[in-house]
């Protein structure tokens, strides 16, 4: 149905924007990042930029490139500095990516948002089809210090 939008209107931003959450579900971050770009170019000022943000750093994320999935999700939290996805993005890429006092620090700040969050609840807000997607997520975490 999302492609069906896109051919309908290539100039619905939305529509990109669900593209590229669909291409990181699906395996596909290299796609998705386009898909996300292309969703900011055409509402650069819209409420659903953070959310571009996020889905391009989880794509980079996806694809290993842990500092680029870091600079993305700042970008997110400069928006909303309480965004819990991308706080756990910040927290993971930061642990792969060697920089554990920065993930350490993230993975409080989501506790003090909300002290239930646990990694066993990741399967539910991340349902990747790529089963690593998801592991590699969990280890990511793991390494910062967030509870099972």
């Amino acid at each position: 149905m999302i492609d069906r939008a896109l051919l309908l209107n290539p100039n619905l931003a939305s529509a990109w924007l669900h593209s590229g959450i669909t291409k990181n579900l699906l395996g596909e971050p290299d796609i998705a990042i386009t898909h996300f770009a292309r969703a900011a170019r055409l509402n650069p000022l819209g409420p659903y930029l953070i959310h571009s943000q996020m889905g391009t750093g989880l794509a980079h994320f996806l694809a290993g490139r842990y500092n680029e999935a870091r600079l993305w999700a700042r970008k997110a939290l400069e928006h909303r500095p309480d965004f819990l996805n991308a706080l756990r993005l910040l927290a993971a890429s930061s642990a792969l990516g060697g920089r554990m006092e920065e993930a350490e620090k993230m993975v409080q700040q989501l506790l003090r948002l909300n002290p239930t969050l646990r990694i066993s609840d990741l399967k539910d807000v991340y349902p990747f089809h790529r089963p690593k997607d998801l592991a590699n997520l969990i280890e990511g975490l793991r390494t910062a210090g967030m509870p099972d």
